[in-house]
């Protein structure tokens, strides 16, 4: 028997767990349920899907505010690298991109600081905010659902959310018993575009007793660099330079250097389950190491040579290139309540994450970046009072940052939060009605205030009414109309350097007021058998947008980027059709259309001028800068057209999809257009349920089949780093 290299025994672990536990529990399985009626492995009916990210009662199809839900087989297809590739096929769902280790996702034209990312409820704990190449700490692959929020969540979940949040639900920290005393699941799957290897595992079980139950989950992922159409280099962007003396070749053809990851994920958490509630605890890590295309060139080329791929796969970096190795460390506690009298429930959150995200040169450490987050929140959902059904709620975080070295633009600070919040709904004859309000303090204590600003107070206030009509049985319109504020972030207000990631001079402004955001939506959705059609139409107008502008200022060859504020109009659409449109001996054929479009406008006239003072060396240089007060904002994620057909049958199922993302030209003052491109994903799976109860999966997925160049408008390294080409995944799935 072959020897197993000692750099591959972490996912060799991976793989003989998730392949032997299946084996292990089947005769177990027999001896408690040989017909197998305790495994349910049918597509998941969206309409009796809970949705967790509110604290009222409701399912997918039924809340009054908008949401899209991924799970079971839905989310099996899509699930990828980064969060934001995962969700970034739901309508008005896009993807931020910074090589294939980094995506967060876009909410309606809305990215960054105004997109919550959530773990049940309480926040990530990573700072996927403060930089565009900062990961978030979640893995995809672990998740059992993820809800999307789209538009203000601002009264769940803070200023933070005033675009939108995203709810990922792990069961980490178990809150009711399992169906059986061990039950769970396995992957293994490999890739041919980047020599992708993915292992994981998850365990579930209740003691005899049944009051103590347990969850494990693990997984381990290495991919290399993974290959391109053409050159990383755009030639629009190699055109613009290519006169300059120091300009370097586009590189090689076919492969992106700087695009390998690693990825080590697990968790542990226990519970005790009794009649009226639960109380539980967890302990999770994640740790990632990938690279960041753009900044490795000349040690791809030695690799190249030398054939190494599984060696460079296994370490996301070459010596000259810049990589990032991210750990997060998770502590948390959980419990709740049933029928406490004047309440229905309450549920009470603790989590603390211990999280360092540190950026190589080389061998050499560049930045190192530490935060400390502890959050806390705390659920009470009354009995009705005067006809309406209402959570109120209290949420408190606090967040200690720290950036060491030499390119670390944004402060050390301290940020604390604290939140009350009120959420009620009433049917009143075919309508539903729901009303909600939030008020928050945050306060932003910075290490160096004197020399870099002042500390800063905030007081935020959002309202909310939403109202669901239910025309008929099959048909309802939907109507919302907010009121939202944030506060800016530390990195907005403090920033002042060099930001290597970006390749630009960023900074703040201590002085900046809370952004306000009014908004306004109609929807309509018909639901008739087979049918389904959804589409709305939405307009923000922000009072004080805080936007990152480029202001057209170089200093020492880098772009001068600064944050500002000025009034912004955001006006979007979304449609999506779903229809099983043959049902019979052949199978079931659903066909699936969707698109989306968002306009971001500045709502102003004519021109401002700004102060611009670039910090070098024990003095800054002084600039003013011109502003546009009108225009279109930057980095703004183009309009789509998307189509799917989808088949099953037994134990087969197929599909075959495409995506088409429009040109944007669209753009900011200093920024340039993005050509379109279409996307072509196809996947097929073969499921077999086993006496035992058991079952198995087989699947193989294909992305990018056109083998397209794409670049995302989204992206700040669009013309260094397209999307990944022709791509096959291929493994297998068990269920026990």
């Amino acid at each position: 028997m072959p020897s197993i290299p000692l750099r591959r025994l972490p996912l060799a672990i991976s793989l003989a767990i998730a392949l032997s536990l299946p084996v292990a529990t089947a005769s177990a399985h027999e001896a408690q349920d040989p017909t197998g009626a305790g495994h349910d492995h049918d597509p998941t009916d969206l309409a009796r899907v809970e949705v967790r990210a509110t604290p009222l009662a409701g399912t997918a199809d039924n809340l009054v505010r908008p949401v899209e839900v991924l799970t079971g087989e839905a989310l099996d297809a899509a699930k990828s690298n980064s969060l934001g590739e995962t969700v970034d096929k739901l309508p008005g769902v896009q993807s931020s991109y910074f090589g294939p280790g980094v995506g967060r996702p876009i909410i309606r034209g809305f990215d960054g600081a105004r997109v919550q990312v959530l773990s049940d409820g309480l926040g990530s704990g990573d700072v996927s905010t403060i930089s565009a190449d900062h990961a978030v700490s979640i893995e995809p692959f672990l998740a059992d659902q993820v809800e999307v929020l789209k538009g203000p969540a601002t009264l769940l979940y803070g200023s933070g959310a005033i675009g939108g949040a995203v709810n990922v639900i792990d069961g980490r920290i178990p809150e009711t018993t399992t169906l059986a005393p061990l039950e769970g699941r396995a992957e293994l799957r490999a890739g041919t575009v980047n020599d992708q290897r993915t292992g994981m595992v998850r365990l579930d079980g209740t003691s005899a007793s049944g009051n103590v139950v347990f969850h494990f989950d693990a997984l381990h992922r290495e991919t290399g660099d993974y290959e391109i159409p053409g050159f990383a280099e755009s030639e629009a962007a190699h055109a613009e330079h290519e006169d300059e003396a120091d300009h370097e070749e586009p590189g090689i053809a076919g492969i992106l250097p700087g695009s390998a990851i690693r990825t080590d994920s697990a968790a542990l958490g226990v519970s005790w389950i009794g009649d009226r509630g639960f109380l539980g605890a967890g302990y999770s890590l994640f740790n990632s190491r990938y690279g960041v295309p753009g900044h490795a060139h000349e040690a791809h080329d030695a690799h190249e040579e030398d054939g190494h791929e599984d060696e460079h796969a296994e370490e996301p970096h070459a010596e000259g290139g810049a990589r990032i190795v991210m750990d997060q460390r998770r502590s948390e506690m959980r419990g709740g309540l049933d029928d406490l009298g004047a309440f229905e429930s309450l549920r009470v959150k603790l989590a603390r994450t211990e999280y360092t995200h540190t950026e190589f040169e080389g061998d050499a450490v560049g930045t190192v970046f530490d935060n400390t987050a502890t959050e806390a929140r705390v659920e009470l959902v009354h009995q009705p009072l005067a006809g309406w059904d209402g959570a109120l709620g209290v949420q408190w975080s606090q967040r200690e940052f720290l950036a060491i070295g030499d390119e670390a633009f944004v402060p050390g600070s301290d940020s604390r939060d604290a939140g009350l919040f009120w959420i009620g709904e009433r049917a009143i004859g075919p309508t539903r009605l729901e009303l909600g309000a939030r008020h928050d303090r945050s306060r932003i204590d910075i290490d160096d205030a004197t020399a870099i600003g002042p500390d800063r107070d905030f007081d935020t206030t959002s309202l909310s009414a939403a109202l669901r009509w239910d025309i008929g049985e099959d048909v309802h319109l939907s109507f919302g109309l907010d009121r939202a504020q944030r506060a800016p972030t530390a990195e907005e207000l403090y920033s002042s350097g060099m930001h290597v990631a970006t390749g630009s001079i960023e900074l703040g402004d201590p002085d900046m007021d809370v952004e306000t955001a009014n908004r306004a939506e109609v929807g309509v959705h018909w639901h008739n058998g087979p049918l389904r059609i959804g589409a709305s139409v939405f307009q923000v107008r922000f009072d004080d947008f805080v936007y990152l502008a480029d202001t057209g200022i170089v200093e020492d060859g880098l772009p001068v980027r600064a944050w500002t504020q000025h009034d912004a109009r955001f006006n979007g659409a979304e449609a999506e059709l779903d229809w099983t449109f043959v049902d019979n001996a052949s199978g079931a054929w659903t066909m699936r259309v969707f698109g989306d479009v968002v306009h971001a406008e500045l709502d102003g006239s004519g021109r401002r001028d700004v102060a611009i003072a670039v910090p070098h060396g024990d003095h800054d240089h002084h600039h003013t800068a011109s502003l546009a007060n009108d225009g279109h904002l930057p980095r703004i994620a183009p309009a789509r057209a998307g189509a799917e057909l989808r088949w099953e049958t037994g134990s087969w199922r197929a599909s075959l999809g495409a995506v088409r993302y429009m040109e944007q030209d669209d753009v900011a003052e200093h920024e340039t257009a993005t050509p379109g491109y279409t996307l072509v994903d196809a996947h097929l799976a073969w499921h077999a349920d086993t006496r035992s109860g058991n079952a198995w999966e087989v699947f193989v997925d294909g992305s990018n089949l056109l083998d397209e160049e794409a670049r995302p408008h989204t992206s700040f390294l669009k013309d260094l780093a397209p999307l990944p080409g022709r791509g096959i995944e291929f493994g297998v799935r068990a269920f026990f």
